[in-house]
């Protein structure tokens, strides 16, 4: 009796450990974000003007202090720009867009991994899946990477159909999941869950998946900074500290979420943010697509 409540007394302690260790990760994700985009705010571009132009030590020391004396100034500069940026047409609904990456980036950097090392019915080799799951994620990222990133600029159709191949991919991982993953599989307790799927859980399928989230998850970021890039050249310190400040606070909150919510309703939210973020990037590309017929060269991003 006493070694039960012994047991008992251990797990809970070990429960109390990670809850607390799930919280300090949210508040440490929280935090960087915030100090990423500070970070971003005070990139500036180099002056034109004075390349190529061989100047004294003095003038550099001199320069030196002017910079570091106006650091805070063009930081502050900076912020404001990014409240007016986020407050356009095109940034509200490519926010939309970046808030789904933030919420798949979490759970393919680490709901997925746990899941698969939750289920009992993978035998011996569930806890060894978890690394062969993030070795195809990787490599579903730099196939799209290479496919999306690099041949961009060939590309005759635009940024949509990229968009709209890495929606459906990651909606197929997601159907695949679904069936393959029991729901209790993000909260279970550390010794896994015994609970059945719709299907018997299949290793293959499941490394499948880690593939497709790792090649949709490349179809969204590379067309995003492609766009992002177009359409605030002359602004791109602050539009990407916006889109990395709201790709880490939702990425921290759906970190939060993740030990709550069951995996359907955790696949749910995802759907239906990918859903909206793939119509409002479409809405943002079609806008983009008037400025390439007023003369920008818009293939070359």
């Amino acid at each position: 009796m006493s070694t039960q409540s012994g047991e008992t007394a251990e797990f809970s302690g070990h429960s109390y450990s990670l809850e607390n260790d799930r919280r300090t990760v949210f508040i440490a994700l929280t935090v960087i974000s915030l100090v990423g985009t500070v970070l971003f705010f005070l990139i500036r571009k180099p002056d034109p003007e004075n390349l190529g132009e061989e100047e004294s030590c003095d003038d550099q020391d001199m320069e030196a202090i002017e910079s570091a004396q106006n650091n805070v100034t063009k930081a502050v500069d900076a912020f404001k720009k990014s409240l007016k940026l986020c407050v356009t047409k095109e940034m509200l609904l490519l926010s939309v867009t970046t808030a789904y990456t933030g919420l798949e980036l979490t759970f393919f950097s680490g709901v997925y991994g746990t899941c698969i090392g939750a289920v009992n019915k993978f035998g011996t080799e569930e806890k060894s899946l978890i690394g062969l799951s993030g070795i195809f994620i990787g490599i579903g990222e730099i196939l799209g990477g290479s496919l999306f990133g690099l041949l961009s600029k060939n590309n005759r159709f635009g940024r949509n159909p990229v968009v709209l191949l890495g929606a459906l991919v990651h909606f197929v991982a997601f159907y695949l999941i679904f069936l393959n993953m029991p729901g209790d599989a993000p909260i279970a307790p550390v010794e896994g869950t015994n609970s059945s799927a719709y299907i018997r859980p299949s290793k293959e399928v499941a490394i499948l998946c880690s593939f497709l989230l790792g090649l949709g998850d490349s179809c969204f970021n590379t067309q995003l900074l492609s766009i992002l890039g177009f359409l605030y050249s002359e602004d791109s310190a602050p539009a990407f500290a916006v889109f990395k400040f709201v790709q880490s606070i939702c990425a921290a909150v759906a970190f939060f979420y993740s030990n709550y919510l069951l995996l359907h309703w955790q696949l749910l939210v995802m759907v239906i943010f990918g859903f909206f973020g793939t119509i409002s990037f479409f809405t943002v590309e079609w806008d983009a697509a008037a400025i390439v017929a007023r003369g920008s060269d818009y293939r070359s991003i």
